[in-house]
């Protein structure tokens, strides 16, 4: 591998996660590992057209982030806000001390508060304006969990948020990496979240046929891949990563998960919705995201898929992975086991990554018996138990509506 990879890499140094496939990094990476999915049948979403979903297990935001702070956030800015506490334990720092005009962050998101915007809506329509909270727009703009995040880690740098669908989050791992190679930031905090299990969006997803509907079988809904995929399971979650250049990593002394080696980002101008057949855009993306890194398209050895379980975007995106690296990197989507979380799919799968490249494990994609017949390329998708291989070079495909594609490659530590 060529040395420019190291060169240009930021580091990895501290990772929070708050996913439905647990809470905190031991958690996530035992569940991800394990292959077992995290949907199921959701009291919620009783009577609606599709009553399946992937939350996040015991998370208590009361108990996590006290009675007035977290009556005064929506969802997605809760768990964001506990990710990035996480995420800066986890890395050994303290905003306490830390020079806050040189720490930046920067987080994707796509839909913002919307359950709080829906619950307010109906309240107004059904009530009177009197009856609609004052927090409304607060809790339910997208740009607020940044702000949010700012204040409550004492971060005084550029405090964005990346609204690119799908791709969120790796785009905001992507704007951070760039932040801190040129000398914007000494520390950023970057990741995505999303929390939109609510009646009105899951209706939109359903009526779009985004979802699974595979609501008699919950655990087998989310099947990426697999020749009888039929849709995606909504999720919700957040991931945050603790990201340095490498040599201020080095000179704390600090662990390095892996390094944000390359990235790069383009636009299919296609479709409102699908994408490109031949996953023309996604291919470039990574393509030049390797070529970022420094990175031969045969030194990839593992790549955490988008992979939704829907069956246009699992076989483009089996076409664009072949197109660039053939069939010699291990493929998984942990999809399978979370769900679809929508604008932190990017950075939790990133997260997932630079873990696979620490404990050199690769896991596997939940529940695919077999492989789609459809998919008119070979691809190598890790299926049934993880594979324990010690690997050097991964990457995080994503892809959002609109046309969006980010590629992240990553390096071994």
């Amino acid at each position: 591998m060529s040395g420019v990879a190291r060169g240009r890499g930021v580091a990895v140094t501290g990772i929070g996660l708050v996913t439905p496939a647990g809470i905190g990094v031991d958690e996530n990476w035992r569940r991800v590992l394990s292959g077992v999915s995290a949907a199921t049948t959701d009291p919620e979403l009783k009577g609606e057209r599709v009553d399946i979903s992937c939350r996040v297990p015991g998370f208590d935001a009361t108990a996590e982030l006290g009675r007035r702070n977290a009556w005064k956030l929506d969802r997605f800015a809760q768990l964001a806000i506990v990710s990035a506490r996480q995420a800066v334990t986890d890395a050994g720092l303290d905003c306490g001390s830390w020079d806050g005009t040189r720490v930046g962050v920067v987080i994707g998101n796509s839909l913002g508060g919307v359950a709080t915007l829906e619950k307010q809506l109906r309240t107004y329509f059904e009530g009177t304006p009197d009856d609609v909270s004052a927090l409304m727009i607060p809790m339910g703009m997208v740009n607020m969990v940044a702000g949010y995040v700012a204040m409550d880690q004492k971060i005084h740098g550029p405090s964005l948020v990346t609204a690119t669908a799908c791709a969120s989050g790796a785009s905001a791992i992507g704007t951070a990496r760039e932040w801190l190679l040129s000398g914007l930031c000494d520390v950023v905090l970057a990741g995505g979240t999303e929390s939109a299990i609510s009646p009105g969006t899951l209706n939109g997803l359903s009526r779009m046929g985004a979802l699974s509907a595979r609501t008699d079988d919950p655990a087998a809904a989310s099947r990426p891949f697999a020749h009888d995929r039929d849709g995606f399971v909504a999720g919700e979650g957040a991931a945050i990563l603790v990201l340095e250049r490498c040599e201020d990593a080095t000179a704390r002394n600090a662990r390095r998960y892996a390094d944000i080696a390359g990235f790069s980002a383009t636009s299919d101008a296609h479709h409102a919705t699908a994408p490109h057949p031949q996953g023309a855009g996604l291919a470039r993306a990574l393509r030049d995201a390797l070529n970022d890194a420094g990175v031969l398209p045969d030194e990839v050895e593992h790549v955490n898929a988008h992979g939704t379980s829907t069956p246009m975007n699992d076989l483009t995106e089996a076409r664009a992975l072949h197109s660039v690296l053939g069939d010699r990197a291990a493929v998984t989507s942990t999809k399978g086991v979370t769900g679809h979380t929508l604008a932190a799919a990017g950075a939790v799968e990133a997260a997932y990554t630079a873990l696979a490249l620490h404990h050199g494990a690769l896991p596997p994609t939940a529940n695919v018996d077999s492989l789609d017949p459809s998919i008119d390329v070979d691809i190598d998708v890790v299926t049934g138990r993880a594979r324990q291989k010690r690997i050097q070079v991964a990457a995080s495909t994503s892809l959002g509506f609109g046309g969006h594609n980010a590629a992240l490659v990553l390096t071994a530590a």
